[in-house]
C-alpha cells in the first residue's frame, strides 16, 4: 500500500504493536535537558539500571542558566541544583553534555541539528514540548514526558499509539516581509490549538519547500501549538546540504549509505491522508498574537478582537479572560499597543538567520528609549557566527543588549523575566498566562517584527520598514 512519510518512519522502526495499538518504537536519538531528566535518572538509579545506549543520547542544560555574566555561575540555587544534577548525571552515566560555558552550549532544539545528532527518518524524542523542531529535517520527533525519558535511557525504545496522518500544503508565494514565524502562525490561526490533536501534519506545498531549513525549523518547532503530536517535512537537496560535514552526521561511505536512505524518505504519490487543509501563501501577512494563546492571533494591520461577536459562549468566556489578563479593549488598532520590552532568541527564532534578518533591518536604527530589548543567541555557535559578521555590533548599537546562549525570556525558569503588567514583543513560541513572568504579557512576533515593535515601541508592521 502507499505510505505516508510518517507511516514509513513509524513502519521502520516499530518493534512490537499489540491488538488494541499500543504500541512499541525504537529511539534513534535522545535529547536532554535539566528540567524533565533528574527523576528520570534517579529512577535508574533506584532500578539499579544502566543507560542502554549512552552514544545515542545527548545532554544540555538550558532552561535555567543565565545569560548575563556566567564567570559568577548560576546565582539561583535551584537552578544551580538542577544544572549540576544534569552534569554529574551525565558523568555517572556516560552520556555527552554541553556545558554552559562550552562553545556547542546552547538551546537543546538548536544544538541537535547543529551537530548533525539530529537526522532525516530517525525518531527523536526529549522531555521537551517542542522536540518536534527536528521534524524539519524529515524525522519524527516528539515531547515526552519524566517517565517515558526514563524508560528510553533504559530500553532505547517508547510506548506509543499511532497517529493519523495529516497534510498542511502552503502553496504560492510569500509577499515581503512575511516569515515562517508568519506562516505557522497564520496555520495555528487557522486550525486553532486542537487542531491538530490525534495526528501527525506532515507541511508540503511551494512555500514549504522554498524555506530554508532553519525557516522549516521554525515552522515545525510550533507543531505543538496546533495539538499535533509532531510535524514533519520531506527532507531535500537543502537538508543534506545542512547535514552534509556535521561532527556528528555520517561520514565517508557511510555518508552515501545515508544519502541513498534518505533520498527515499518522502510520502507516496497515491497515498492517502486522514485530514487535509490548504493554504494560500499570498493570503498570508505579518501576524500578532493578541491574548493568551497561539491561536488568538491576527494580522499586523488588523484590529484586537471583540468577545461580543463570538456566538460559541465557552470561546467568548476564553476571548474575555484572554483580554482582561492582557489589558487590551475590543476593536484596538493591533499598531497602537505600545510594548515595553522586546525578545528575540528561543528554540523558534534564535538561529543564525533570524539574528541576520533581525539585524538588516536595526541597522543604523536606534530602538525607542523605553523600550527594554534583549537578543540572546540559540547556541554558542550561533553567537560566535554573529560576532563573527559583526551583529552583535549592530544590536548593542541599537540598544539592543547581548547575551549568553538559553532560553531566555521564552519561559520564566531563569533570570530574565517580564514583571507583571509589562508588554513584550516576543519571538518565542507561547503566549500563556505567566508563561514569560508572573502577570506579563507576551505578543509572538517574528524576529522583524520584533525589531520593528523595538524601534517604534509599538508592534509595528515590518513590511513599512
Amino acid at each position: 500500500m502507499p505510505k505516508t512519510l510518517y507511516d514509513k518512519i513509524w513502519d521502520e522502526h516499530l518493534v512490537y504493536e499489540r491488538q488494541d495499538g499500543t504500541s512499541l518504537l525504537y529511539v534513534d536519538r535522545h535529547l536532554i535537558h535539566e528540567v524533565t531528566s533528574p527523576q528520570a535518572f534517579e529512577g535508574l538509579r533506584l532500578g539499579k539500571r544502566k543507560v542502554r545506549k549512552p552514544n545515542l543520547n545527548l545532554a544540555v542544560a538550558d532552561h535555567n542558566v543565565p545569560t548575563t555574566d556566567r564567570s559568577k555561575g548560576i546565582d539561583d540555587k535551584e537552578s544551580k541544583i538542577q544544572v549540576d544534577a544534569l552534569r554529574n548525571n551525565c558523568k555517572e552515566f556516560g552520556i555527552e553534555f554541553f556545558d554552559m560555558n562550552d562553545k556547542r552550549h546552547g538551546i537543546v532544539h538548536i544544538i541537535g541539528p547543529e551537530q548533525g545528532f539530529t537526522q532525516p527518518g530517525t525518531v527523536i524524542v526529549c522531555g521537551d514540548s517542542h522536540t518536534a523542531t527536528h521534524g524539519a529535517f524529515g524525522a519524527l520527533a516528539f515531547g515526552v514526558g519524566t517517565s517515558e525519558v526514563e524508560h528510553v535511557l533504559a530500553t532505547q525504545t517508547l510506548i506509543q499509539k499511532k497517529s493519523k496522518n495529516f497534510r498542511l500544503i502552503v502553496n504560492g508565494k510569500l509577499s515581503i516581509g512575511v516569515t515562517a514565524k508568519d506562516v505557522i502562525l497564520k496555520i495555528i490561526g487557522t486550525i486553532g490549538t486542537a487542531g491538530g490533536t490525534g495526528f501527525v501534519i506532515e507541511f508540503a506545498g511551494d512555500v514549504i519547500k522554498n524555506l530554508s531549513i532553519e525557516e522549516r525549523m521554525t515552522v515545525c518547532n510550533m507543531t505543538i501549538e496546533g495539538g499535533a503530536r509532531a510535524g514533519l517535512i520531506e527532507p531535500d537537496k537543502k537538508t543534506f546540504e545542512y547535514l552534509k560535514g556535521k561532527p556528528m552526521s555520517p561520514k565517508h561511505n557511510n555518508w552515501n549509505k545515508a544519502l541513498e536512505h534518505w533520498s527515499n524518505l518522502k510520502s507516496d504519490d497515491d497515498c492517502k491522508f486522514d485530514k487535509e487543509v490548504v493554504i494560500k501563501g499570498e493570503d498570508i501577512v505579518p501576524q500578532v498574537t493578541w491574548g493568551t494563546s497561539p491561536q488568538d492571533v491576527v494580522p499586523v494591520n488588523g484590529f484586537v478582537p471583540n468577545p461580543d461577536q463570538e456566538k460559541d459562549k465557552d470561546r467568548k468566556v476564553a476571548m474575555e479572560r484572554s483580554l482582561n489578563y492582557m489589558g487590551l479593549q475590543p476593536n484596538t488598532k493591533i499598531t497602537d499597543i505600545k510594548i515595553d520590552k522586546v525578545f528575540i532568541g528561543s528554540c523558534t527564532n534564535g538561529r543564525i538567520q533570524d539574528l541576520r534578518e533581525a539585524a538588516k533591518l536595526l541597522k543604523d536604527k536606534k530602538i525607542a528609549k523605553h523600550v527594554n530589548a534583549i537578543v540572546v543567541p540559540g547556541s554558542g555557535l550561533v553567537k560566535g557566527q554573529a560576532e563573527e559578521e559583526g551583529l552583535d555590533k549592530i544590536f548593542k548599537n541599537s540598544g539592543f543588549e547581548w547575551r549568553e546562549p538559553g532560553c531566555s525570556m521564552c519561559l520564566a525558569m531563569n533570570a530574565d523575566k517580564l514583571n507583571p503588567k509589562e508588554r513584550c514583543a516576543s519571538t518565542s513560541n507561547r503566549n500563556f498566562e505567566g508563561r514569560q513572568g508572573r502577570g506579563g504579557r507576551t505578543h509572538l512576533v517574528s524576529p522583524a517584527m520584533a525589531v520593528a515593535a523595538a524601534i517604534n515601541g509599538h508592534l509595528s508592521d515590518v513590511r513599512k520598514f
